[in-house]
Protein backbone atom coordinates (compact mmCIF):
# COMPACT_ATOMS: atom_id res chain seq x y z
CA UNK A 1 0.00 0.00 0.00
CA UNK A 2 2.68 2.49 0.94
CA UNK A 3 4.84 1.49 -2.01
CA UNK A 4 1.95 2.59 -4.23
CA UNK A 5 1.57 5.86 -2.31
CA UNK A 6 5.23 6.87 -2.62
CA UNK A 7 5.25 6.02 -6.32
CA UNK A 8 2.78 8.81 -6.99
CA UNK A 9 4.04 11.14 -4.22
CA UNK A 10 7.78 10.68 -4.03
CA UNK A 11 8.23 13.57 -1.59
CA UNK A 12 5.86 12.15 1.03
CA UNK A 13 8.45 11.66 3.76
CA UNK A 14 6.01 10.38 6.38
CA UNK A 15 4.87 7.53 4.12
CA UNK A 16 8.49 6.79 3.29
CA UNK A 17 9.27 6.59 7.02
CA UNK A 18 6.49 4.03 7.50
CA UNK A 19 7.71 2.09 4.47
CA UNK A 20 11.27 2.07 5.82
CA UNK A 21 10.09 0.67 9.13
CA UNK A 22 8.13 -2.05 7.34
CA UNK A 23 11.19 -3.02 5.30
CA UNK A 24 13.26 -3.11 8.48
CA UNK A 25 10.83 -5.51 10.16
CA UNK A 26 10.91 -7.71 7.08
CA UNK A 27 14.73 -7.74 7.09
CA UNK A 28 14.95 -6.13 3.63
CA UNK A 29 18.19 -4.26 4.24
CA UNK A 30 18.71 -2.93 0.70
CA UNK A 31 15.19 -1.51 0.63
CA UNK A 32 15.77 0.12 4.03
CA UNK A 33 18.89 1.86 2.71
CA UNK A 34 17.26 2.97 -0.54
CA UNK A 35 14.21 4.30 1.30
CA UNK A 36 16.42 6.22 3.73
CA UNK A 37 18.09 7.88 0.76
CA UNK A 38 14.69 8.79 -0.68
CA UNK A 39 13.65 10.28 2.68
CA UNK A 40 16.82 12.39 2.78
CA UNK A 41 16.19 13.59 -0.77
CA UNK A 42 12.64 14.50 0.22
CA UNK A 43 13.93 16.57 3.12
CA UNK A 44 16.35 18.32 0.77
CA UNK A 45 13.51 19.24 -1.56
CA UNK A 46 11.66 20.72 1.41
CA UNK A 47 14.74 22.71 2.45
CA UNK A 48 15.17 20.75 5.70
CA UNK A 49 18.93 20.34 5.56
CA UNK A 50 19.42 19.18 9.16
CA UNK A 51 16.82 16.41 8.77
CA UNK A 52 18.45 15.32 5.52
CA UNK A 53 21.87 15.17 7.19
CA UNK A 54 20.52 13.05 10.06
CA UNK A 55 18.90 10.64 7.61
CA UNK A 56 22.08 10.29 5.56
CA UNK A 57 24.08 9.71 8.73
CA UNK A 58 21.80 6.81 9.69
CA UNK A 59 22.69 5.24 6.34
CA UNK A 60 26.41 5.69 7.04
CA UNK A 61 25.98 3.89 10.34
CA UNK A 62 24.83 0.85 8.38
CA UNK A 63 27.11 1.32 5.37
CA UNK A 64 30.11 3.55 6.18
CA UNK A 65 31.53 3.27 2.67
CA UNK A 66 28.42 4.37 0.77
CA UNK A 67 29.87 6.78 -1.82
CA UNK A 68 26.51 8.26 -2.83
CA UNK A 69 25.71 9.29 0.73
CA UNK A 70 29.15 10.78 1.33
CA UNK A 71 28.86 12.78 -1.89
CA UNK A 72 25.39 14.00 -0.88
CA UNK A 73 26.66 15.12 2.54
CA UNK A 74 29.51 17.04 0.90
CA UNK A 75 27.02 18.82 -1.36
CA UNK A 76 24.86 19.75 1.63
CA UNK A 77 27.89 21.07 3.50
CA UNK A 78 28.91 23.19 0.51
CA UNK A 79 25.38 24.52 0.17
CA UNK A 80 25.17 25.38 3.84
CA UNK A 81 28.54 27.14 3.91
CA UNK A 82 27.63 29.29 0.90
CA UNK A 83 24.33 30.40 2.38
CA UNK A 84 24.05 34.05 3.27
CA UNK A 85 23.67 34.60 6.99
CA UNK A 86 21.52 37.53 8.08
CA UNK A 87 23.27 40.19 10.16
CA UNK A 88 22.79 39.89 13.89
CA UNK A 89 21.18 43.32 13.97
CA UNK A 90 18.44 42.18 11.59
CA UNK A 91 17.76 39.09 13.66
CA UNK A 92 17.39 41.20 16.78
CA UNK A 93 15.05 43.57 14.97
CA UNK A 94 12.86 40.71 13.82
CA UNK A 95 12.78 39.20 17.30
CA UNK A 96 11.83 42.44 19.06
CA UNK A 97 8.11 42.71 18.38
CA UNK A 98 6.55 45.93 19.59
CA UNK A 99 4.27 45.86 22.61
CA UNK A 100 1.44 47.23 20.49
CA UNK A 101 1.67 44.31 18.07
CA UNK A 102 1.61 41.81 20.94
CA UNK A 103 -1.46 43.44 22.46
CA UNK A 104 -3.25 43.44 19.10
CA UNK A 105 -2.40 39.80 18.50
CA UNK A 106 -3.73 38.79 21.92
CA UNK A 107 -6.88 40.79 21.31
CA UNK A 108 -7.46 39.08 17.98
CA UNK A 109 -6.88 35.66 19.56
CA UNK A 110 -9.30 36.35 22.38
CA UNK A 111 -11.94 37.72 20.04
CA UNK A 112 -11.63 34.88 17.56
CA UNK A 113 -12.81 31.88 19.52
CA UNK A 114 -14.55 30.28 16.58
CA UNK A 115 -13.57 26.74 15.77
CA UNK A 116 -11.05 26.34 12.96
CA UNK A 117 -12.75 23.43 11.20
CA UNK A 118 -11.17 24.16 7.82
CA UNK A 119 -14.13 26.10 6.45
CA UNK A 120 -12.12 29.13 5.32
CA UNK A 121 -9.52 27.07 3.48
CA UNK A 122 -12.14 24.84 1.86
CA UNK A 123 -14.06 27.95 0.77
CA UNK A 124 -10.94 29.32 -0.91
CA UNK A 125 -10.28 26.04 -2.67
CA UNK A 126 -13.79 25.37 -3.92
CA UNK A 127 -15.45 28.79 -4.23
CA UNK A 128 -12.71 31.33 -4.83
CA UNK A 129 -11.20 29.00 -7.43
CA UNK A 130 -14.65 29.01 -9.10
CA UNK A 131 -15.12 25.26 -8.84
CA UNK A 132 -18.52 25.65 -7.17
CA UNK A 133 -20.75 28.60 -6.25
CA UNK A 134 -20.98 30.18 -2.81
CA UNK A 135 -24.58 29.01 -2.64
CA UNK A 136 -23.58 25.40 -3.28
CA UNK A 137 -20.90 25.69 -0.61
CA UNK A 138 -23.35 26.95 2.02
CA UNK A 139 -25.81 24.24 1.01
CA UNK A 140 -23.31 21.43 1.62
CA UNK A 141 -21.20 22.76 4.49
CA UNK A 142 -22.37 21.62 7.91
CA UNK A 143 -21.65 23.82 10.89
CA UNK A 144 -21.02 21.47 13.81
CA UNK A 145 -22.49 22.15 17.25
CA UNK A 146 -19.81 21.31 19.80
CA UNK A 147 -22.38 21.10 22.60
CA UNK A 148 -24.11 18.11 21.01
CA UNK A 149 -22.83 14.52 21.14
CA UNK A 150 -23.23 12.98 17.69
CA UNK A 151 -24.70 9.48 17.55
CA UNK A 152 -23.55 8.91 13.95
CA UNK A 153 -20.61 10.18 11.86
CA UNK A 154 -21.25 13.59 10.34
CA UNK A 155 -20.90 13.27 6.56
CA UNK A 156 -18.00 15.38 5.24
CA UNK A 157 -18.46 18.35 2.96
CA UNK A 158 -17.08 16.64 -0.15
CA UNK A 159 -19.51 13.74 0.32
CA UNK A 160 -22.41 16.20 0.40
CA UNK A 161 -21.12 17.80 -2.80
CA UNK A 162 -21.08 14.39 -4.45
CA UNK A 163 -24.53 13.33 -3.24
CA UNK A 164 -26.12 16.53 -4.50
CA UNK A 165 -24.45 16.13 -7.89
CA UNK A 166 -22.40 19.31 -7.54
CA UNK A 167 -18.85 17.94 -7.66
CA UNK A 168 -17.73 14.32 -7.96
CA UNK A 169 -16.02 12.74 -4.98
CA UNK A 170 -13.00 11.50 -6.98
CA UNK A 171 -12.27 15.02 -8.19
CA UNK A 172 -12.58 16.41 -4.66
CA UNK A 173 -10.18 13.79 -3.28
CA UNK A 174 -7.58 14.57 -5.95
CA UNK A 175 -7.98 18.30 -5.38
CA UNK A 176 -7.58 18.06 -1.60
CA UNK A 177 -4.61 15.73 -1.90
CA UNK A 178 -2.88 18.20 -4.23
CA UNK A 179 -3.65 21.25 -2.09
CA UNK A 180 -2.84 19.69 1.28
CA UNK A 181 0.10 17.60 -0.01
CA UNK A 182 -1.23 14.65 1.97
CA UNK A 183 -1.22 11.18 0.48
CA UNK A 184 -4.45 9.51 -0.62
CA UNK A 185 -5.12 6.12 0.95
CA UNK A 186 -7.99 3.81 -0.12
CA UNK A 187 -9.28 2.40 3.16
CA UNK A 188 -11.23 -0.37 1.45
CA UNK A 189 -7.88 -2.10 0.79
CA UNK A 190 -6.56 -1.55 4.31
CA UNK A 191 -6.95 -3.74 7.38
CA UNK A 192 -8.28 -1.12 9.79
CA UNK A 193 -7.37 -1.67 13.45
CA UNK A 194 -10.77 -1.26 15.10
CA UNK A 195 -9.48 -1.54 18.67
CA UNK A 196 -7.16 1.38 18.00
CA UNK A 197 -10.06 3.51 16.75
CA UNK A 198 -12.11 2.62 19.84
CA UNK A 199 -9.31 3.96 22.02
CA UNK A 200 -10.18 7.48 20.86
CA UNK A 201 -13.27 9.52 21.88
CA UNK A 202 -16.22 8.45 19.76
CA UNK A 203 -17.75 11.94 19.77
CA UNK A 204 -14.55 13.45 18.32
CA UNK A 205 -14.27 10.80 15.61
CA UNK A 206 -17.95 11.06 14.68
CA UNK A 207 -18.18 14.84 14.83
CA UNK A 208 -15.24 15.44 12.52
CA UNK A 209 -15.44 12.14 10.62
CA UNK A 210 -11.83 11.16 11.33
CA UNK A 211 -10.62 7.59 11.77
CA UNK A 212 -7.43 6.47 13.56
CA UNK A 213 -6.83 3.27 11.60
CA UNK A 214 -3.33 1.97 12.33
CA UNK A 215 -0.25 2.38 14.51
CA UNK A 216 3.31 2.56 13.24
CA UNK A 217 6.00 2.80 15.90
CA UNK A 218 5.29 6.07 17.76
CA UNK A 219 2.79 7.38 15.20
CA UNK A 220 -0.95 6.94 14.74
CA UNK A 221 -2.29 6.94 11.17
CA UNK A 222 -5.51 8.91 10.76
CA UNK A 223 -7.91 9.10 7.81
CA UNK A 224 -9.82 12.30 7.02
CA UNK A 225 -11.80 13.90 4.21
CA UNK A 226 -11.04 17.43 5.45
CA UNK A 227 -7.26 17.84 5.82
CA UNK A 228 -7.59 21.47 6.92
CA UNK A 229 -9.65 20.79 10.06
CA UNK A 230 -7.35 22.09 12.79
CA UNK A 231 -9.96 21.54 15.50
CA UNK A 232 -10.15 17.82 14.68
CA UNK A 233 -6.36 17.59 14.82
CA UNK A 234 -6.33 19.39 18.16
CA UNK A 235 -9.04 17.26 19.79
CA UNK A 236 -7.64 13.99 18.49
CA UNK A 237 -4.11 15.02 19.52
CA UNK A 238 -5.30 15.62 23.08
CA UNK A 239 -6.40 11.98 23.28
CA UNK A 240 -2.96 10.49 22.62
CA UNK A 241 0.72 11.04 23.25
CA UNK A 242 1.59 9.64 19.82
CA UNK A 243 2.28 11.71 16.73
CA UNK A 244 -0.63 11.82 14.27
CA UNK A 245 0.03 11.14 10.58
CA UNK A 246 -2.86 12.22 8.37
CA UNK A 247 -4.09 10.63 5.15
CA UNK A 248 -6.93 11.54 2.84
CA UNK A 249 -9.49 8.78 2.35
CA UNK A 250 -12.94 8.41 0.74
CA UNK A 251 -15.67 9.67 3.10
CA UNK A 252 -17.82 6.55 2.68
CA UNK A 253 -14.93 4.35 3.79
CA UNK A 254 -14.33 6.51 6.86
CA UNK A 255 -18.03 6.60 7.78
CA UNK A 256 -18.43 2.85 7.31
CA UNK A 257 -15.47 2.02 9.52
CA UNK A 258 -16.55 4.50 12.20
CA UNK A 259 -19.96 2.83 12.33
CA UNK A 260 -18.26 -0.55 12.80
CA UNK A 261 -15.96 0.80 15.50
CA UNK A 262 -18.60 2.72 17.47
CA UNK A 263 -21.84 0.78 17.36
Amino acid sequence: MFEVIVQSQSGDTQSLEILKEAYSKLGREDDVINTSKRIAQGYLQQGQLSSAILEYETVLQRRPDDADVRAALMQIEAKASSAVVQPAQEAVALASVSETSVVRRKARTAASEEVDDGRKTMYKIFVESKIITAGDFDLCWRNVDLTLTPTDPVEPFIQMLHEKGIFLIDKSLRLLSDRSRLAYLPLDRYDVEMDLARGFPSDVCRRWCVLPFDRMSKAILVATANPFNQQAAKELGEATTHRLLWYIAPPNDIVGNLRKAFR
